[in-house]
């Protein structure tokens, strides 16, 4: 990373751990916060690469976890890693080309995590569910169901409306995926190691939890990243041209 790629670094984090901060409202499950910050680093990761969009996630969230709940381990172990996989998988698919074939198959396995991800902890797990939610299982699907469907028909819509932004739609919803598993288990596993009647947690998540938490992340991220990413990203390509060309010139420059 060049002199220039580490200010835009540090911007991204500074903006990431405050604007998180600024709208989560004091929502969480099972430690993790609801999150519509997380469309920052994705305009960052499309615009400037996939180094400084997972780098600065990465910070930012670091920042937001020891001002929030200042616990380093449990951000360096869940927040850190799931933050870093995903933006870095944005930027890095948002810059290649993908046929037909490879956006069709992105479409199946998104609605096949959308439709495992509703069903295990609502339906599944509707005990749990209803535990940590405070949803009966009928309110919970139907949430869950709204935001997914939601998710998908943006996805649907950037694949049609917005070509340009179809590898960005494809790398949203597999970046969001990878990132949501590696916060979820990794928040799991944080738990059973370290739990204490003086700690965050005071006594060990049940396994049953993990997927509830990987639906709460997935669902509060990607509408945003989906719905506002993509405005931000054509408005900054149409301000500032050279933009479009940003990954390219890199890629010579190396």
């Amino acid at each position: 990373m060049r002199a220039f790629d580490v200010v835009l670094t540090a911007i991204c984090a500074a903006l990431y751990a405050a604007v998180g901060l600024l709208t989560s409202f004091g929502f969480t499950l099972g430690g993790v916060a609801f999150w519509p910050a997380a469309f920052i680093p994705a305009i960052f990761a499309v615009l400037f690469g996939p180094w400084v969009g997972a780098v600065g996630a990465s910070m930012g969230i670091f920042i937001r976890d020891l001002l929030y709940h200042g616990n380093p381990l449990l951000s360096l172990i869940a927040g850190v890693t799931g933050n870093f996989a995903m933006f870095f998988i944005i930027g890095y698919v948002s810059r290649i080309t993908l046929d037909r074939k490879k956006r069709v198959l992105s479409i199946i396995v998104a609605s096949i995590v959308a439709l495992v991800g509703l069903l295990l902890p609502t339906i599944l797990l509707p005990n749990e569910s209803a535990g940590f939610t405070l949803f009966s299982t009928p309110v919970a699907t139907a949430l869950f169901a709204f935001i997914m469907g939601i998710s998908l028909l943006l996805f649907v819509v950037i694949e049609r409306r917005w070509r340009e932004f179809r590898g960005f739609g494809i790398g949203a919803v597999i970046g969001q995926g990878v990132g949501a598993a590696l916060v979820s288990v990794g928040v799991w596993g944080y738990s059973q190691l370290f739990f204490s009647p003086t700690g965050y947690f005071t006594s060990p998540l049940p396994a049953a939890l993990v997927p509830l938490i990987f639906v709460w992340t997935f669902a509060t991220e990607i509408p945003f990243v989906l719905l506002l990413s993509p405005p931000v990203i054509k408005a900054c390509y149409i301000a500032f041209p050279n933009l479009k060309f940003w990954g390219k010139n890199e890629e010579k420059a190396k």
